[in-house]
């Protein structure tokens, strides 16, 4: 350090300072820098006059790091305010800047009396204790601190070096509130009993301001609910289910603010608001019903519910289900709602009535039933029955209705006396009880007769081979038994009897015989039979020779069996004998003399039996001759360049062989003959000659061919267009000789004879046919005929379809719908000659393009596929020279798959008792409609119906069970669509209403009843109570219940969809209220002594019991080796207690209105100290000892060295150097203030123990300065 003297300093003149008699303070700081006793690292010279305050004086001397020395005159004067500070912020926050303002530019900047900075002009200095936190602006001498701290906080002066002025602020530093925490005395509370304790705190935060928040709503102190602690503890004093939170505690200061997480109280309550639910309602139920009993109760944590029937316990679940219930499930039902924590309890009984239904009701017969004789009908029931009614054909029986009808006293029996026909018949029995009626099934009585006299049908005459069919039959009920005899052999006990397959052997008689089995009785009749063969085999034999015309022939028939008759058929006709024909040998050889050719024939005999008639197979006759002579077909003349064709045909069996000869050479061997190309050289004869290979005849004929030149075409023109009423010519062109020309219409020769036909109006010129004019009438096929010698050529056809107006048009189709994809074909039938067909849809033309295609000269047009836009109205256009028609409008329907299908119901709701429509919305063709309800199927009946085409349902006065999901299907020929569902809620009600709420209740409390109703919609509820209402909801809360507000409260239910309402009552007992509840104790429950609870009851109670951890306490011995207690009135007695005994007591009161738990004390039971140890740990050159003892309350403990009276420490450790002189016994002294137990335990504490070692003095002075030194050195 180097220091820099002013000439004018006098280090030896000494200053008083403020007249005080103390040395100068410069002089100190002179003499101090002179003497080299203290240490300044920076020596600022002034050299100016400064006016300077004590204030500053002082401070520089206290600093270590800056001292000035003034080199001028100093003048020291009092202070006066003249300056204002000015803070950025104020308050500030601990961590943030803050920057203190003034114009002052020479001066001194002072907190709490100590200097900060000092500045002239613009040089500064700055305490090297705020030098790393300060920063100074020299232009107005501002001062910044950042970061502050809590410490920062204070009176802040900035005193001018100039005037002397001084200016003041005190700044307030506060520290952000962070980590704002809720702790609870405890969470688990139950209700009316506990209070609950919230403690806020936060770990950070000055100045703190709090407040408390129940969810959104803030917090303001009542009765309920109170603030201490600066508002810190919320106490919230015997809480309710409401008090659940969730709490929030928000902790603000000046400079920030913090809320806490919320916290939630589980409140405990309950049982109340008990009730009990049966479904369904009904006061007796049938056996075999499913009920279900439900108990519930507003509850936390959710109560135990236990059930009884008639006393007896039966399990622990909310509810009951019977099952398939029978009588013996009858009863009183009692469900017990008991809160394992609060131990509260509630009840609710039902009783409940069961009546096994009729299962089975059946009729029996006594003994068959006799025509004339007596019998009866019993009726067995199974189940209970009251009364039974007997029905016969439907019809109810009585016995004033008829002498022999008679029932037994309890209808059991019918007893029917001389029984007749009118007696048989379908009897039933009904049987009746509370719950149900079953009708048996028919039983049918029959009333037996018979057998009447036999009566035996069958054949007298049967063929072999066959069978024989015998009925037998005689009138009986029963129905009679029957037998068949063949002379002594029983063949049959049937009625009906049919033979095996008959043998001339099985001749002879049949006997049947009648019983009936019940009344004994029998009948006979017998029938004779005889059989005889059939005719199977017939045939027709001729000779071997064939048969030729001029000589005689014989035919036989010859049978299998002998016959009767035979008789013969020629071509299936009878054939009689004549001159010609002779029938020989009983008919059997037909002789046929000098046969002809028209004998040809079919040949059949027929014979006949007893049993049978059968033909023969036809036998064909065929008759020769021949051949006659021959005919000749052929052309007399023929045109060169053609070929001429010739026939030849003779008479003649078997047919002839045939031969032409032509120039004397034969030319073919066949009937017909074409010649080659004829040419003139062909002219002359043609023989044919006929040939019979098996008469061996033969026969010529002949014919002459003149060939002459052809005609090569003919043709018809015409040059101008047949119009009606105009002229019209037709010319015939013809090329090669002709002899004539003549015209034919329609395969006719034009008649040209005007007296045959008023129409004509035509003549022939030359080769020209004039139409003068032509009309419709001559329309037609014409050709004109060139002929010559040869023959004739016609012309090809040439239609003449004269022009006229159109006279209809009609377009068909096959059907009017088409499904989309598929073709279609619409066609143009016109009346009428049409040049030209067009097409129309919707007024426009149709053109041909991908899809539409037309045929048959427009005639008929076609569309495929046909696509949905094809829908539309179609005509077609027929146009002539003569004018133009169109056909009628076609509507054209394209049916395509539905697109969208939905239910639509009215505005109105549907209430029960009230017709109800539901409407069905198709986008799309559809040709049919129906309905469905959960997935089934709707079908009409007397309150549903189907109205335009299904579309609308109707439901006629429409009950709660109309309840569900409707849908509705649309169907076309593409499928079907279905509407999504439509939930149809039926509102119904209000029943009559149910009320749950207590039967008593205490002064100063709430009683809470609950109404509910079936109603759909909910029901609106009010509650009446002396005439007025007092809730507008189904759960009404009384206000604090006095004495008089014991009475009727009535609940009233009204749906305001249906306008109906129901009430019904129930009447609640006001009693003395239990107004508190609490547990005290006189003396401190110390281990193994005599301890006792109280339990203070204010209020009237019935009886008194105690919990201890939430569990009713077990005041049986055998149940707990431990029990040290008993109960005496309204106190526990403890002998003793023990640590056992530790734990959470309360104690219940109890009245009608229920019970009052106590707030929950916990027993802590003092003892120890026990086990009194000492530990030993040693750290460098030092020993701790620590002592430790079990114990409650928690040990004072004291400690003895050498067995000196006086402690030398009053902790349970304690540390000391590990020096010769600390060697020693260490006695720790552990002290129970409520047991008032002492313990002592001792510790002998040698060299041996581990110590530091310093290896010269010099050394441990050096520590020892340096322990004296550190004060200084950290101020």
């Amino acid at each position: 350090m180097t220091v820099r003297w002013h000439d004018d300093v006098d280090l030896g003149e000494g200053i008083c300072i403020m007249n005080t008699g103390n040395c100068s303070v410069i002089q100190h700081i002179l003499t101090d820098v002179k003497a080299g006793s203290r240490e300044y690292p920076q020596i600022l010279f002034i050299t100016a006059r400064f006016k300077v305050s004590e204030r500053i004086l002082r401070s520089l001397m206290e600093s270590p790091v800056v001292f000035i020395l003034f080199l001028a005159t100093l003048t020291f004067t009092d202070l006066a305010h003249s300056q204002t500070i000015y803070a950025s912020k104020n308050p500030v926050a601990v961590g943030s800047s803050v920057t203190l303002s003034s114009n002052v530019t020479s001066g001194g900047w002072l907190f709490n009396g100590r200097l900060i900075v000092i500045t002239l002009n613009e040089t500064y200095d700055i305490s090297s204790t705020w030098e790393d936190r300060v920063t100074l602006n020299t232009n107005t001498s501002s001062l910044t601190i950042n970061p502050v701290t809590l410490k920062d906080s204070g009176s802040y002066v900035l005193e001018n070096l100039v005037d002397g002025s001084f200016s003041q602020l005190t700044l307030l530093v506060e520290e952000p509130v962070s980590n704002v925490t809720v702790q609870t005395n405890k969470i688990n509370l139950v209700e009316f009993n506990d209070t609950a304790v919230l403690m806020c705190s936060v770990s950070k935060g000055t100045s703190s301001f709090y407040q408390w928040f129940n969810g959104s709503s803030m917090i303001t102190a009542n009765e309920h609910l109170q603030l201490s602690s600066g508002n810190s503890i919320l106490t919230i004093r015997n809480v309710t289910r409401y008090d659940q939170g969730p709490y929030k505690c928000n902790v603000s200061n000046n400079v920030s603010n913090d809320i806490s997480a919320p916290v939630n109280l589980n409140i405990n309550y309950g049982p109340s608001n008990a009730k009990m639910t049966v479904m369904p309602v009904s006061s007796i139920y049938k056996g075999g019903s499913n009920i279900t009993l439900s108990c519930s109760a507003d509850s936390s944590p959710p109560a135990m519910i236990t059930w009884m029937i008639d006393g007896v316990y039966q399990t622990n679940t909310s509810s009951i289900e019977l099952r398939d219930a029978t009588e013996s499930k009858s009863g009183n039902y009692t469900c017990l709602i008991q809160n394992t924590v609060t131990l509260r309890f509630s009840s609710k009984t039902t009783a409940i009535q069961i009546v096994d239904p009729v299962t089975a009701v059946a009729v029996n017969l006594s003994h068959p039933a006799s025509l004339g004789e007596t019998f009866s009908l019993s009726c067995e029931v199974t189940g209970a029955v009251d009364i039974i009614f007997w029905w016969r054909n439907g019809e109810i029986l009585i016995s004033a209705d008829n002498n022999n009808t008679a029932f037994s006293p309890d209808n059991k029996t019918l007893t029917i006396t001389s029984a007749q026909h009118s007696d048989g018949g379908n009897y039933q029995c009904q049987a009746f009880n509370a719950v149900s009626n079953q009708t048996s099934h028919r039983f049918t009585v029959t009333v037996y007769y018979g057998p009447e006299i036999a009566n035996v049908m069958g054949p007298n005459l049967a063929k072999a081979g066959d069978y024989a069919t015998f009925t037998c039959n005689a009138t009986s009920n029963p129905p009679s038994r029957y037998e068949w005899y063949f002379g002594n052999d029983l063949v049959s006990n049937k009625s009906e009897y049919v033979t095996q397959s008959l043998t001339t052997s099985m001749s002879g008689k049949y006997l049947c015989v009648a019983f009936n089995s019940i009344s004994g009785k029998n009948s006979t009749a017998d029938i004779i039979l005889t059989v005889v063969e059939p005719l199977q085999n017939i045939i027709v034999e001729a000779p071997m020779m064939p048969a030729e015309e001029g000589y005689s022939y014989n035919l036989t028939c010859n049978t299998d069996v002998p016959a009767d008759y035979i008789y013969w058929m020629k071509n299936e006709e009878p054939l009689n004998q004549n001159n010609k024909i002779v029938f020989y040998n009983d008919n059997k050889t037909l002789h046929i003399r000098m046969v002809e050719r028209y004998d040809n024939a079919k040949y059949e005999c027929i014979a006949i039996n007893a049993v049978s008639k059968n033909m023969s197979t036809p036998y064909m006759l065929f008759v020769n001759y021949g051949p006659e002579t021959p005919f000749v077909y052929g052309p007399a003349f023929a045109e060169t360049g053609h070929q001429a064709v010739f026939n030849c045909s003779a008479e003649s069996v078997p047919p002839s062989t045939f031969y032409w000869w032509f120039n004397g050479s034969i030319v073919a061997n066949t009937s017909n003959y074409t010649t080659d190309v004829l040419s003139l050289s062909m002219s002359g004869e043609y023989k044919c000659m006929a040939i019979n290979n098996v008469t061996g005849k033969n026969s010529t004929n002949s014919t002459t061919l003149t060939v002459i030149e052809a005609i090569e075409s003919v043709m018809i023109k015409n040059t101008t267009i047949p119009i009606d009423t105009k002229n019209f010519t037709l010319t015939c062109k013809v090329v090669g000789p002709y002899d004539t020309i003549y015209w034919m219409k329609d395969n006719m020769m034009l008649n040209m004879d005007p007296s045959n036909d008023s129409h004509i109006s035509y003549y022939i010129e030359n080769n020209m046919l004039h139409f003068i004019p032509v009309t419709t009438y001559n329309d037609g096929i014409y050709q004109c005929v060139a002929s010559n010698k040869a023959g004739q050529q016609n012309s090809q056809q040439y239609r003449l379809l004269v022009n006229y107006p159109i006279q209809n048009v009609k377009l068909n189709g096959p059907v009017t719908s088409v499904k989309e994809g598929y073709a279609y074909n619409l066609t143009c039938n016109v009346t009428g000659p049409a040049d030209y067909i067009y097409w129309m849809k919707n007024g426009q033309r149709l053109h041909e393009d991908n899809r539409t295609f037309f045929h048959k000269d427009n005639q008929t047009v076609e569309i495929n596929p046909v696509k949905r836009y094809d829908t539309g109205s179609y005509y077609c256009l027929a146009i002539n020279a003569a004018g133009t028609m169109s056909s009628a409008l076609y509507m054209l329907v394209v049916i395509y798959p539905i697109e969208n299908v939905e239910v639509k119901a009215p505005m109105t709701p549907a209430i029960e008792g009230y017709s109800y429509n539901l409407t069905c919305n198709v986008t799309g063709p559809a040709e049919y409609i129906y309905w469905m309800k959960n997935g089934e199927k709707l079908h009409d009946d007397n309150r549903t119906v189907f109205y335009m085409e299904n579309k609308m349902l109707h439901l006629s006065m429409v009950e709660r069970y109309d309840n569900g999901n409707y849908c509705c299907m649309a169907i076309n020929a593409f499928g079907n669509m279905t509407s999504p569902t439509y939930n149809l809620i039926v509102n119904y009600g209000p029943e009559k209403p149910i009320i749950y709420g207590p039967a008593f209740a205490e002064i100063g409390r709430q009683a809470v009843f609950s109404c509910s109703a079936m109603s759909v919609p909910p029901s609106q509820f009010f509650w009446w109570f002396n005439g007025s209402i007092v809730s507008n909801t189904s759960v009404y809360t009384t206000s604090l219940l006095s004495s008089n507000m014991s009475r009727e409260y009535t609940c009233m239910a009204i749906n305001n969809v249906t306008g109906k309402n129901s009430t019904n009552s129930t009447t609640l007992t006001v009693v003395e209220a239990i107004e508190s509840v609490m547990i005290k104790n006189k003396t401190i429950p110390i281990d193994t002594k005599n301890f006792t609870l109280t339990c203070e009851v204010v209020g009237p109670y019935d009886t008194i019991y105690w919990m201890k951890d939430n569990m009713m306490l077990s005041m049986d011995p055998s149940n707990n080796s431990y029990v040290s207690y008993a109960t005496e009135n309204n106190m526990l007695h403890f002998t003793p207690v023990t640590l056992d005994s530790d734990g959470t007591y309360q104690c219940v009161a109890t009245n009608k209105a229920g019970d009052h738990v106590s707030p929950q004390y916990r027993l802590w039971v003092n003892y120890g100290p026990l086990g009194l140890t000492i530990s030993r740990a040693s750290m460098f050159m030092y020993v701790s000892l620590t002592c430790q003892a079990d114990s409650r309350p928690a040990c004072d403990f004291s400690w003895f060295f050498d067995n000196q009276s006086t402690p030398l420490q009053n902790t349970p450790s304690i540390v000391f150097p590990a020096t010769s002189q600390n060697f020693g016994i260490y006695t720790c002294k552990a002290w129970n203030s409520v047991t008032n137990i002492t313990m002592y335990q001792n510790l002998n504490v040698t060299a041996h123990a581990p110590a530091i070692h310093f290896p010269y003095q010099g050394s441990l002075m050096m520590m020892v300065l340096f322990a004296f030194s550190a004060p200084v050195l950290f101020n």
